[in-house]
């Protein structure tokens, strides 16, 4: 091609260069499959699709149409649920954007919602004090429990009674354990409240049978379309047919305009590998890859939150270790092992220099990686953190490593 941009394809390359060399071990990252990103790469990008099928605002959408009623249709398959009771909205562009709508759908502004508390696992759109969403409606968050760092649901329940919110919201992104999505629903039940799950860490976990669905239970589910479920950037609102008026219109006209459509193609994609057997064989062994990692960092002497894990991620207090969160982000990056420095449950250190890192399995696990390869991480993991071997010789070490293990 003539008059390629240079300076952008050389980052382009630099990025590639970069994901290859490295052990990716962000829980929230994955390698999109080469069927994905020319997906993403598409000419869908070149349209533009205000409305839903059917009931659009431009002329030229006939194919646009069947692309979406695709994606629908393989989200409800994929997640075992029948047309007659669930719908599916493709076009939130993000899952913080799909959250908003959720909210904005069913929670008159300035009402009460219940959600995570972000230091103890949630996310900022479940009403952190940085969101706009703690400034639109009125919040109030459940902790883990302050031994165990799992959830109290008594106590969970006593909170919710107390507060009676309109919403509660389930789901985390830091969150080591199954979640009882049945008693969420009792909670709710109790005090007559609406029940979301933000299943977006876990929604290929839920997709290959890894973790238990939230469906027979949530009145609405969000997810995001990478992390596990190993698509592209993109969203998915999942709702009981009784709330499709109210959500649709949330998204479009109320919250944003055109969708757009290449990343609708790139979703259809993901959702139809998510249904092939060799997904649940992923999905598997990702588990069992946190379960090993967990185990061998655990037995060098490493704090893990809640003891283990039971999905793909886990975060350990590093700070047992004489060092910060970012400290050790900083530390590994120079090694060449990406994590994410975080907060811990009840933390006493700032945000952005907290006393954890987070630790996730999805991208490794994408390259082919298994228990043997988690025990030689643990160990570089170890030698770097106590600063046995340089970081400049580990990352030499590290790409060496990760050659057998290409990415897609």
């Amino acid at each position: 091609m003539k008059d390629k941009d240079k300076e952008v394809g050389k980052l382009i390359k630099e990025e590639e260069r970069r994901q290859k060399d490295t052990i990716n071990l962000i829980a929230s990252e994955n390698f999109v499959s080469q069927n994905g990103r020319e997906a993403i790469g598409s000419v869908f990008c070149n349209k533009y699709s205000e409305g839903y099928p059917g009931k659009r605002y431009y002329a030229g959408n006939e194919v646009v149409d069947t692309l979406e009623q695709l994606t629908q249709n393989r989200a409800l398959k994929l997640y075992k649920l029948s047309p007659k009771k669930w719908g599916v909205n493709v076009q939130a562009l993000s899952g913080a954007a799909a959250n908003f709508w959720a909210y904005f759908a069913l929670v008159p502004l300035g009402e009460k919602i219940m959600g995570q508390e972000l230091s103890h696992g949630g996310h900022l759109t479940h009403g952190a004090p940085v969101s706009h969403t703690s400034k639109i409606w009125t919040w109030v968050h459940y902790p883990v429990d302050s031994s165990t760092h799992r959830f109290e649901y008594d106590a969970i329940m006593e909170l919710a009674k107390k507060e009676k919110p309109r919403l509660i919201v389930a789901g985390a992104s830091a969150y080591s354990r199954i979640i009882d999505f049945k008693k969420f629903r009792k909670i709710a039940d109790t005090v007559g409240a609406y029940l979301m799950v933000d299943m977006a860490h876990i929604a290929g976990l839920i997709a290959g049978g890894i973790h238990p669905s939230p469906f027979p239970y949530a009145d609405i589910v969000t997810t995001t379309t990478h992390k596990t479920l190993r698509g592209t950037r993109g969203a998915l609102i999942l709702f009981k047919k009784e709330f499709e008026k109210e959500i649709n219109k949330s998204v479009f006209p109320a919250g944003q305009g055109g969708p757009h459509d290449h990343q609708t193609a790139a979703i259809a994609v993901a959702l139809n590998e998510a249904m092939r057997p060799s997904f649940k064989i992923y999905v598997r062994q990702i588990v069992q890859n946190a379960k090993a990692l967990a185990g061998f960092l655990k037995a060098k002497g490493y704090a893990i939150i809640t003891g283990g894990t039971d999905n793909h991620l886990f975060l350990i207090d590093v700070t047992k270790k004489g060092m910060s969160g970012n400290d050790a982000q900083n530390l590994l990056e120079h090694a060449g092992i990406t994590v994410n420095k975080n907060g811990i449950p009840y933390d006493t250190r700032k945000p952005m220099d907290p006393s954890g890192i987070r630790i996730g399995t999805p991208a490794v696990t994408t390259r082919g990686m298994r228990e043997k390869e988690m025990r030689a991480i643990s160990e570089m993991i170890d030698d770097i953190l106590m600063e046995r071997i340089r970081p400049e010789i580990m990352k030499a070490r590290v790409k060496k490593f990760v050659k057998k293990f290409p990415t897609p």
